[in-house]
């Protein structure tokens, strides 16, 4: 035991003084409150990140200074004494900080309607972080010792300088080949077929549709097991014109729902010409409105934000969509996010070939919406937003990834003064955006062809951003915030980016209303968009209270 403690001394004697007082500073940082309840463990990772950019900024200013000719000589009784010093404050901050960082949890896990978190957790967080700080800090020690070893290499051709440059220009090269090069390709190629091996799978109480307006039915050209998980599930749910007449009093159409999986064509514009032949053999152009969706990773669709718009239409409707990946949306939000983009470019202009060469006076309205990567690949259709506006009769855009470049260039225009957790486009003549539907409630008319971006205050989807690292974004500028947001959280360079990021891990995992959770809300933002005529308040009423008790699939 005593050669272990001896070890642990000479360890931490390799460590540098101010970059331990700086990683102290960035672990007080790391505990302040951010968009979610993050549980203790996430916490953890948070913190050891931040202790680990602490240390190397600290260490990179103590070498700034020692290469500018400034070398202190502290004698050994002030080197003890601030070490002691900084020992003191440890002891006092590091468990002032994880209470005060269970404080802040509690009150963000109240503002988005979630229990309490049992406190005690939170001291497990200070070996977390350590564990953490520990992996990479020898991982950078690692790569500069690989360097030190390639300059005495080189020193042997060229000069010492020169040698130095060449060998961290060497190893930076290695380490961006195997992140973006073939290491990467190949983790890509290999998850992609790991993951379709899960994609045989069927949720429980997901049966094959037998009737004709479905894709995957006895009827249709698109075998149910090419479907995908994602595919199935969607084909076997949503309601039926009984259930919509039940809740509407009015005689409704059975809703059409085409699809097809990834694995029923090479390519994925094969995809989508399949998915237009399954849109001609079920009517799906003869229908009142016709949406075109893109998903997100494997071929997941928000079922309330589907089902919400067949009940509105009176199930005259027919929704197009397929699957373009076997990843799931966190990998594809990581790894890909190239393939959204076409597949949302090839399935919308699949449909809008046939579409626009359908009579005026007789083709289906023609709606948009996606969720989260569906929102961005969807998007990515169009040009701009005089473009999507001239093209499409309403969209629903939901959840929107920050670097989605449509987005990003609407938000950017947004009228003077308005926020940007809810912009306001052209006095909201055509576009809006809104956290709740009451948001929706603007003094300018709305045209009829209305695009609505729903996007939660709290949600870290829309909101991360590399930018986050170096750049107080606006929105956590502005005030009022979000009704979901706690006042106390602070934007911190560095430490946000870590903390936003982290968020995203359980985004989904949080009551409807509130972060990447999207759901009895779609029946007022639908009822908004198509405004139809027979359709009314207490039928919106209705539909929430719907919603509300379904059962949101893992995307």
């Amino acid at each position: 035991m005593r050669s272990v403690w001896d070890r642990i001394r000479r360890y931490c004697g390799t460590l540098h003084p101010v970059g331990l007082a700086f990683a102290l500073v960035f672990f007080t940082w790391s505990m302040t409150p951010s968009l979610l309840p993050r549980v203790w463990y996430l916490q953890g990772v948070a913190t050891g990140i931040s202790l680990a950019m602490g240390y190397a900024i600290g260490t990179l200013v103590a070498w700034t200074v020692r290469k500018c000719g400034v070398e202190p000589q502290w004698s050994e009784r002030t080197k003890k004494i601030a070490w002691r010093t900084m020992a003191v404050v440890a002891v006092i901050a590091v468990p002032l900080f994880l209470i005060l960082g269970a404080r802040w949890q509690r009150i963000v896990r109240e503002l988005v309607g979630m229990p309490r978190d049992s406190a005690a957790n939170y001291l497990l967080v200070a070996l977390i972080s350590l564990f953490i700080w520990f992996i990479l800090l020898e991982a950078s020690r690692g790569i500069r010792h690989s360097t030190n070893r390639l300059s005495q290499f080189a020193l042997r051709f060229v000069p010492k300088e020169a040698a130095k440059v060449a060998s961290l220009v060497v190893v930076l090269a290695l380490a961006v080949f195997v992140v973006n090069g073939a290491l990467y390709n190949g983790l890509i190629a290999f998850a992609n077929w790991s993951f379709s091996g899960a994609d045989t799978e069927t949720p429980d109480g997901i049966e094959q549709p037998l009737i004709a307006e479905r894709s995957g039915s006895p009827m249709s050209a698109e075998a149910w097991d090419s479907l995908g998980q994602e595919g199935r599930t969607f084909m076997g749910s949503g309601p039926t014109a009984a259930e919509i007449t039940a809740l509407t009093g009015r005689e409704a159409k059975q809703p059409i729902r085409v699809y097809a999986g990834r694995e029923s064509s090479d390519s994925i514009r094969g995809v989508a010409n399949r998915v237009v032949d399954e849109l001609k053999r079920t009517g799906g152009f003869d229908r009142g409105t016709l949406a075109v969706v893109t998903t997100t990773g494997r071929g997941w669709v928000n079922e309330d934000v589907a089902s919400a718009f067949e009940y509105v239409e009176d199930g005259d409707t027919a929704i197009a969509s397929m699957q373009y990946s076997f990843l799931p949306s966190p990998l594809a939000f990581i790894a890909d996010r190239e393939t959204p983009m076409v597949a949302g470019r090839a399935l919308f202009n699949a449909v809008f070939a046939e579409w626009i060469n359908l009579p005026v006076e007789t083709r289906p309205e023609l709606v948009v919406f996606g969720e989260s990567l569906g929102s961005y690949g969807g998007q990515a259709a169009f040009a701009g937003d005089q473009d999507m506006m001239t093209r499409v009769d309403g969209a629903l855009w939901v959840g929107t990834p920050n670097f989605t470049e449509q987005w990003q260039e609407i938000t950017n225009n947004r009228d003077s003064g308005s926020r940007e957790i809810l912009p306001v486009i052209d006095g909201g003549e055509s576009i809006r955006f809104a956290a709740d539907p009451i948001d929706l409630e603007l003094e300018a008319d709305w045209a009829d062809d209305r695009i609505v971006y729903w996007q939660h205050a709290s949600d870290p989807i829309t909101w991360w951003s590399f930018d986050l690292l170096l750049n107080k974004p606006d929105w956590l500028s502005e005030k009022p915030e979000g009704r979901d947001v706690d006042p106390g959280m602070t934007w911190i360079p560095l430490v946000t980016f870590w903390q936003v990021t982290l968020d995203m891990v359980f985004s989904a995992d949080v009551p409807s209303g509130h972060g990447h959770n999207y759901g009895e809300d779609a029946a007022d933002m639908w009822a908004n968009i198509l405004h139809p005529t027979t359709w009314t308040p207490e039928n919106t009423e209705q539909l929430r209270a719907l919603l509300t008790n379904n059962v949101e699939p893992t995307k």
